[in-house]
């Protein structure tokens, strides 16, 4: 186990390594790469932990450079698609297993993220669809958790659509006008490193203030 989390880490820190070697090897099927990895970090629950935000940045920076043949157009499309079509198997998916997901302990849904997911979208309402769209982990949990809370369609899907315009614009250009900088060409792990820093804050914020009022409401009693 400690031996896969280890590979994953290095995997998404040297994200760049590998979409090179795919380049490489694949060419155009690198696209498909792509699109399988944001479909499934999105549509299914028992993937979160696959990049995103990380993959979409370093998509963009290939995108840029003339000796490789990715298309930043192509990749913004694609990956939008992808990430759309992951929402909508994850809204149906909790559409389908219903409430009793919460009444049953699932081996591959840990109740931790789908409870604090949960908390989240009770909280912002139908925005946390865009708002989670940016936040690790979270975003994986968030339109299970919309289908099983039986929100309507519709609404689901204008906020969807929203949500995956914007992340996958920001990040795929960000890197396709940032990402071939000299510094962060030679940097581009610890840039990777802090696009997911930046990118958990939000949750190890939430984290610590739920510590922190606990530990209250026991001192308080």
């Amino acid at each position: 186990m400690l031996h896969l989390i280890h590979e994953l880490i290095y995997f998404i820190l040297h994200i760049d390594s590998f979409m090179e070697g795919w380049i490489h090897d694949y060419q155009n099927w690198t696209y498909l790469i792509l699109f399988m990895i944001i479909f499934c970090e999105t549509g299914l629950v028992v993937t979160p932990f696959l990049p995103g935000d990380s993959l979409l940045f370093a998509a963009g920076a290939f995108a840029a450079k003339e000796s490789h043949p990715l298309n930043i157009v192509i990749i913004v499309f694609l990956l939008i698609a992808a990430a759309f079509s992951g929402d909508n198997t994850n809204y149906f998916i909790g559409r389908f297993l219903g409430m009793k997901v919460y009444e049953k302990n699932y081996k591959l849904i840990k109740k931790e993220y789908l409870n604090k997911t949960h908390a989240f979208y009770e909280k912002h309402g139908g925005k946390a669809l865009i708002i989670a769209r940016f936040m690790p982990i979270i975003r994986t949990f968030a339109p299970f958790v919309a289908g099983v809370g039986t929100m309507k369609y519709m609404r689901f899907f204008s906020f969807s659509i929203i949500g995956n315009i914007l992340w996958v614009n920001l990040f795929a250009f960000g890197g396709f006008f940032f990402g071939n900088i000299t510094y962060v060409k030679n940097h581009f792990t610890f840039v990777i490193l802090g696009i997911i820093i930046i990118s958990l804050l939000p949750v190890i914020f939430t984290v610590i203030r739920n510590l922190a009022e606990r530990n209250k409401t026991q001192t308080q009693i």
